[in-house]
Parts: structure tokens; sequence; C-alpha cells
């Protein structure tokens, strides 16, 4: 079951086990970047995301529940005509926190969890680790 209590590399978890997979699609997806250096964008993507085929009765997170990821990826733009690009975007995301329905605050945010930044520093020096090795 989803929330029932897992065990991955020593450590305790709920949520989908590790292996499982989602196919969703995004419709109307809306992707906002501004240029801030020659070879620097910042991007904003929103847009509502389905799944491909519905979800199992009473399984997954709460109505109203919050996930933070963080996301690295690669994408590659090919240019179709004078409006349109071809877009392919892979990569991996990290859970960074949750907040349920009834939390004030995401699970970063309590006592004895890793904050925002310590996440992203960990996540980051793991990645940086990987790439040199």
């Amino acid at each position: 079951m989803y929330n029932s209590y897992k065990i991955y590399d020593k450590k305790i978890y709920t949520g989908m086990r590790v292996g499982g997979s989602h196919s969703w699609i995004y419709n109307d997806g809306k992707w906002f970047e501004t240029k801030k250096a020659p070879d620097k964008w910042n991007f904003k993507f929103e847009s509502l995301k389905t799944r491909l085929t519905p979800a199992p009765l009473n399984t997954g997170a709460s109505i109203n529940t919050k996930f933070h990821w963080y996301i690295i990826a690669d994408q590659i733009a090919t240019k179709i005509d004078s409006n349109s690009y071809m877009t392919s975007m892979k990569g991996v995301k990290f859970k960074i926190g949750h907040k349920r329905p009834y939390w004030k605050s995401f699970s970063y945010n309590y006592p004895n969890q890793l904050s925002y930044k310590e996440r992203i520093i960990q996540i980051l020096e793991a990645i940086l680790t990987n790439l040199k090795s």
C-alpha cells in the first residue's frame, strides 16, 4: 500500500515502491523563460498533469497533498519552423519534501528534517560525485 513503510538502501520511506512508474499527459502546458546571460535562462513550467491510465481505487496520496521536487534535466529543442520546436527532455527528479493537507508547512520545515537548502546541497554534491567518478 502507498502509505505503508518500505525500506530502500537501509532508509525507511512511504509512497510508491521503488521501481514503480507512472505515465502522465501534460495538456496545455505553459513554458515561460527569460534569458539571463548568453547561455543561461530561467524558466517556469505550469500545467495540469493527468494519469495516462486511472489510478487504482484507494491508492496514492490524499487529495491536496503537495510534493516539492528538484529536477535536473537535459533538454534538446529542435526547430521545426519559424514558430515551433520539438522538445525532448530527460532527467532525474528528487523529492525535497511534501505537505500533507492538514500540515501548516512542508516536511523540510519541521524539526529533525534536513532544511530545503541542506537537501539541495546534498543532492548536488551527490550528482557531482557521480559525475566525477
